[in-house]
């Protein structure tokens, strides 16, 4: 305990933290570190400490990778809201794995996702590029989209591979399907892939939680097929079982950093996981384990995952050389109330450009590359490319980028490049262009809207509400990261108003619109099956489970690890 004091002190000390920041992580620290006692004082039914705790055992055999070249790994959560988390306010999660990222890693206090909902936020990530400038907009792709991400954008996984990486992606894809699977990650980069195209919303409901409970918080899609698993091209089991799908994933993970060890070479993972987003699900180990419920259960299941992959690495050997970055796509679903967590306190959350739409958690971790500590220097997940290819020595695409090259704020304590952030909403319009601008620590809302996701307490967060800003808005986020006190009014503003304004129009006025891919429209018959005689009732016919066709390295390892 006492040295828990000492590190916060240290922080508490450091330029770039606030006093306010110090009492809200000796907080955190208190809650988590009392946190194992007062769970086991508590009824059997709600502890969780014992059963969820890493135990991979790594196979002896597996040589140590001998590369300059760092090894990258993003875990990308889903709906995971900017107070969620204990190192962020929470007094009730349970996520002992992020908890140590944050501790040895560099926790930014000013992250944001390139958009308030799935689809644009992941291109965004992938492509360091805003979602206008491919096409991915306005919504979220669907089963039976005939759209996805254009195959001539650049994700990382492009970008490294002529640099000698092995590139591997785990989870939610949700950048398209199309024909054939025309927008497949096989087809942008990744030379393996485990996981569902998209979320897993998208498909009729089954069991949420062990050993066979319903889902209970949002409605089910029939019209769309079961989801289906993935292992590379081909489908493995249709529908997903929801209850062992984390273990799968996080055996899986293992399985891709061993491989690439084993033969020397440099990777990059991308696990996109299908957690937070409802219908909230856990699986045997974690249903029923947490104080915070359900959705406390399937965080505690996120964190398990997560910790995992870190153990392996530090098995290996390899944590040394490898970044790991963990953020969400966007903020919370706040309309799911106690299933859609939770802003802290952020205005608003998902499908928003309030600040809890977008402003998410971001950790950086890197073992004797990164200095441990708190950051309020603003970044973003545009911001992952051209910083993953300047650390790996890899040429930038040679198209537009929204991103900038943050390496010297992880590696040297230097000023982050990125000064401005734009914010576009769920269904961008060239009549409307960004909603919000945040110049250093201003920000002005020329346009804001509520949204069904965001509904909660606050009525400017309620769906319907589009209202246009004239005068904008005007609130300063260091002072005031709540957006309660309009600085519009005031004469001193003015300035700001006008500079804002300014990088609006410039911004807005350069912004060149690709052709939006969800126009294209839709064919039933698009959507993935596992059977190709299913020419209709795709509901009906599109069941199987081959495991035979898991490929041969992964075959025999993907269910040797114990959850306990």
């Amino acid at each position: 305990m006492a040295l828990g004091f000492t590190v916060l002190a240290r922080i508490y000390s450091c330029s770039r933290c606030s006093v306010a920041l110090f009492f809200c992580l000796l907080i955190s620290y208190v809650v988590v570190g009392t946190s194992k006692d007062k769970i086991n004082n508590t009824d059997t039914d709600t502890v969780h400490s014992h059963s969820v705790k890493p135990t991979s055992k790594l196979k002896p055999s597996v040589t140590i990778q001998n590369s300059t070249r760092p090894n990258v790994v993003i875990f990308f959560a889903d709906d995971m809201g900017y107070g969620d988390l204990p190192f962020y306010g929470h007094p009730t999660s349970f996520t002992p794995n992020l908890n140590k990222l944050a501790t040895g890693g560099l926790v930014f206090t000013q992250f944001y996702s390139s958009s308030p909902i799935c689809t644009p936020s992941r291109a965004g990530l992938l492509t360091g590029r805003y979602a206008t400038r491919s096409g991915t907009y306005p919504g979220v792709f669907r089963p039976d989209d005939i759209g996805g991400l254009p195959l001539n954008e650049t994700t990382i996984a492009e970008a490294l591979k002529p640099s000698g990486y092995r590139t591997g992606m785990i989870g939610k894809w949700h950048l398209g399907y199309g024909e054939n699977g025309q927008y497949h990650p096989s087809h942008q980069g990744f030379d393996w892939y485990r996981g569902i195209p998209y979320t897993h919303a998208e498909c009729p409901c089954f069991a949420c939680y062990y050993p066979n409970a319903p889902c209970i918080e949002t409605p089910c899609q029939p019209q769309f097929v079961d989801c289906p698993l993935f292992s590379n091209t081909t489908i493995v089991k249709q529908p997903v079982d929801l209850l062992t799908l984390e273990a799968d994933y996080a055996n899986s993970a293992v399985d891709f950093i061993e491989w690439n060890v084993k033969e020397g070479v440099p990777f990059f993972l991308y696990y996109a996981l299908h957690h937070l987003h409802v219908p909230i699900y856990s699986g045997k180990d974690f249903t029923n384990r947490t104080i915070r419920g359900h959705y406390g259960d399937a965080l505690a299941e996120l964190d398990w995952a997560v910790g995992q992959v870190v153990s392996a690495l530090e098995s290996l050997s390899i944590d040394n050389n490898t970044l790991v970055f963990f953020s969400s796509d966007n903020g919370p679903c706040l309309g799911m109330k106690e299933f859609g967590g939770s802003a802290g306190l952020l205005k608003c959350g998902k499908s928003t450009t309030y600040e809890g739409g977008q402003r998410v958690p971001g950790i950086a971790y890197w073992p004797g590359k990164i200095t441990p500590g708190y950051t309020p220097h603003l970044a973003s997940t545009l911001d992952l490319l051209p910083t993953i290819c300047s650390l790996a020595g890899a040429p930038l695409p040679k198209v537009v980028l929204d991103g900038y090259d943050i390496s010297g704020v992880l590696l040297k304590n230097q000023e982050s490049p990125r000064e401005t952030f734009y914010y576009y909403p769920p269904s961008p319009d060239p009549k409307y262009g960004v909603y919000a601008v945040r110049y250093k620590q201003y920000k002005a809302h020329f346009y804001t809207s509520g949204a069904s996701n965001s509904k909660c307490h606050d009525p400017d967060c309620d769906p319907g509400n589009f209202q246009v800003r004239d005068p904008p808005l005007l609130f300063d986020l260091h002072h005031d990261p709540s957006e309660r006190f309009d600085l519009g009014g005031k004469q001193s503003s003015e300035s700001w108003i006008r500079l804002l304004t300014e990088l609006k129009v410039k911004f807005d006025s350069g912004m060149v619109w690709a052709p939006s891919q969800f126009d294209r429209g839709k064919n039933e018959s698009y959507q993935p099956c596992c059977k190709s005689g299913c020419v209709s009732h795709f509901t009906e016919c599109c069941k199987c489970d081959a495991s035979e066709a898991v490929p041969e390295y992964f075959r025999s390892h993907l269910y040797h690890r114990s959850l306990t």
